[in-house]
Order: structure tokens, then sequence, then C-alpha cells
């Protein structure tokens, strides 16, 4: 009974801090309930945009039948934009423009909003990155078509602006939402000099602005040497390529990240992998 016991609760024992806001609650019961200890530190929080104005008439162009095809890099994103549509009475029109033309989904997330809608998903891209948009596109003909393109906040995204006007393409790019901070600095500063001092044994990341709010906290206290030292001894865990990739670039070790399905649970999964190979210190 005792070794079943163990066996339920891979992570018992183990600390690990949860920047997560939206599902914060969510992805810490299961961590807990395979036996971790969830230090919860909301970084970011996701708001609409404090001028509506641009998103509407973005909507009204789609509704209008003004799209060939619109990328949906966020499933956050086009929920938003829905919203948008719905406040400004043209919610059945914006669907019935949805229809028409043809979705590129980045990743699972907008395809799966798209459906909650009674949608089909058109392209997917190969990879649920920038680049794996590109290269999906890159077999299509784009000359001669306008495209709709959702943004994000913090990436304006030219790599792939860019490369649909080089294809011939007029791109029409719309940002429906923004990211507010929202737990306090000196929260955020106590989780950075918990690292530090080796408090954890991992993180676990979902999103890049989650890295940057950290940055933008350690950056003017003097704290990057701590951040950096924190970061590198801690297992990172990445819920997908899109956070790896930007951890990556910062020249951090992602030690776990999913396969192939990019949610909470293989998340989990992956990183009780990798703790499970990991002696308790």
């Amino acid at each position: 009974m005792e070794a079943e016991a163990v066996s339920d609760k891979p992570l018992a024992g183990r600390r690990i801090l949860v920047p997560e806001s939206r599902e914060l609650d969510l992805f810490a019961r299961m961590l807990e309930e395979r036996g971790a200890e969830a230090v919860r530190c909301p970084l970011v929080t996701i708001r609409d945009v404090e001028d509506r104005a641009p998103v509407e008439a973005w909507l009204r162009r789609l509704a209008a039948g003004g799209f060939d095809d619109l990328i949906l890099l966020t499933g956050e994103g086009l929920r938003r934009l829905l919203a948008v549509a719905q406040r400004a009475g043209i919610e059945k029109e914006t669907v019935a423009a949805l229809k028409q033309l043809r979705t590129i989904t980045r990743g699972p997330k907008p395809a799966r909003v798209l459906r909650e809608w009674g949608l089909a998903p058109g392209l997917a891209a190969e990879a649920p990155t920038t680049e794996g948009v590109i290269a999906t596109l890159t077999r299509e003909a784009l000359s001669g078509r306008t495209v709709g393109v959702q943004l994000y906040p913090g990436n304006p995204n030219p790599a792939l602006l860019d490369f649909l006007r080089r294809a011939g393409a007029t791109p029409d790019s719309v940002l429906p939402y923004r990211y507010a901070s929202d737990a306090d600095n000196e929260q955020v500063e106590r989780a950075i000099r918990a690292m530090a001092a080796g408090k954890f044994d991992a993180i676990a990341f979902t999103s890049t602005p989650q890295i940057e709010r950290l940055e933008e906290v350690a950056a003017p206290r003097g704290m990057e040497a701590e951040l950096r030292q924190g970061l590198a001894y801690l297992h990172i865990a990445a819920v997908g390529p899109v956070v790896a990739s930007a951890l990556k670039k910062r020249g951090f070790t992602v030690a776990a990240m999913p396969a192939t399905s990019f949610h909470l649970k293989p998340l989990i999964n992956a990183l009780v992998d990798v703790l499970a190979r990991t002696p308790r210190t």
C-alpha cells in the first residue's frame, strides 16, 4: 500500500513555482493532486484593449467579406474578437464571414475555439510557431489575397507580416487584447529571491509574457543576476515550443516540455518524468 501511495504522488516533496494566471487554481490543483507544493505567483492577466474602435473597424471589414484568409495565432485572440463582435451587434455577420474564408491556425487552441462556434478549422500550421505558419503558407498561392492576421500582445510579428507582403498578399492585422501585470512587484521580487536561494525544484511557464514579467521586475531592481541564477538552478518546464524558444533564446535550459499536446496535463506529465529522474535535495 505504501508503494502505491508513493506512485500516486510522484511530485511529493517538490515545490513548484506556478506563474500562471487565467488557469492558476486549476493548474495548482493538478500539481497538488500529484503531491507537489504549488507556490502560486500569477504574473500576468489578459484584459480587453482599452480602445476597441480599431478592433471593431477590423471586424466590420471581416464581416463585410473583406478577407480571403485569416491567420489565428491564439485561441484567446479569437475569443476576444467574437466577444467584441457580439457587443458591436455584428456577431452573425462575423461568424458567417468566418465560414466563407480560409483560416490558418497556429496551434490547437484557435482551432478549438472555431469548433466551439461550429466552424471548421482550415489549414493547421505544421508547427505551432510563427515559423510553422510561414512554412505552411509557403506552399500556398497568396498573391492578390487579403489576409487578416490576429496578433497577440508583445509581438507585432514583423516576420509574418513581411512574409505575406513578399508573397504578394495584403496583410490586415488586429490586436484584440492586452496583458496587464497581475502579481504586485513585491511578490515577484520574493519569488525571484526564493528561486536564487534554491527554494523551488521547478517552475512551469505557460506563456512568454510570464518570462518577460520576471525580467521587467528584475531589471530596475538590479536583480538580473539573481533571476538568472534562480532559473539556472531550477528545472524549467515549458508548455510548448513558443515558450521553450523564448527561454532558450535567453540562454536557459528547458528540462520538460510536452512532445505533442501543449496543454496543462501533458506539461505536468513531462515535469513528472524529469523530476522522477532527479534526486530530491
